[in-house]
């Protein structure tokens, strides 16, 4: 797949699904997760798809250790 043939709403739909499936599978991985949504993908899409869950796994532990509300000090 090359970079031009995504698109936003390609990103989109991926980050919805990550957020759907980790609600539902706090334990399993990442490469359960390429392999549950990844039907839905262009079958290179993995990359993007694993990075999708690390982002959304490490936002929601930001939020969760409250990380996310100390402001940057520079």
């Amino acid at each position: 797949m090359r970079f031009d043939e995504d698109s936003p709403e390609d990103l989109a739909r991926a980050r919805k699904a990550a957020g759907e499936w980790r609600e539902q599978h706090l334990q399993d991985t990442q490469a359960e997760f390429v392999t549950a949504a990844g039907v839905g993908f262009h079958k290179e899409y993995a990359p993007v798809l694993r990075a999708v869950l690390f982002a959304a796994d490490s936002r929601d532990a930001k939020n969760t250790t409250g990380v996310s509300l100390i402001e940057d000090p520079s």
